[in-house]
C-alpha cells in the first residue's frame, strides 16, 4: 500500500484534484497547460501527487496554480 504524504494536515494533491474537477479540467490537460508553461509534469506524476504519494516541487505548484487560475491559500488549505 502506498503511503500518502501530507505537510501539516494538509492535501495539498487532493485540493489540486478537487479545483481541477470544479473547473472542468482534465488531468491530460492541466499536463497539456503545464507544457504549454514549460514545466515539465507526466500524467503518472500528476496522479501520484492528485493521490499525495509523491512531492510537488514549488515550480510544479506554483505552474498548476496558475493553470487552475487560483490561489496558494486555495491550494494550501
Amino acid at each position: 500500500m502506498e503511503q500518502k504524504i501530507k505537510q501539516d494536515g494538509i492535501d495539498i494533491g487532493g485540493n489540486i484534484r478537487r479545483i481541477r474537477l470544479e473547473k472542468g479540467i482534465g488531468q491530460t490537460e492541466l499536463i497539456g497547460m503545464l507544457d504549454l508553461k514549460e514545466i515539465g509534469m507526466t500524467l503518472e506524476a500528476l496522479v501520484k501527487i492528485e493521490r499525495g504519494i509523491q512531492h510537488i516541487t514549488g515550480t510544479q505548484l506554483r505552474g498548476i496554480r496558475d493553470c487552475l487560475e487560483t490561489t496558494y491559500d486555495e491550494l494550501l488549505k
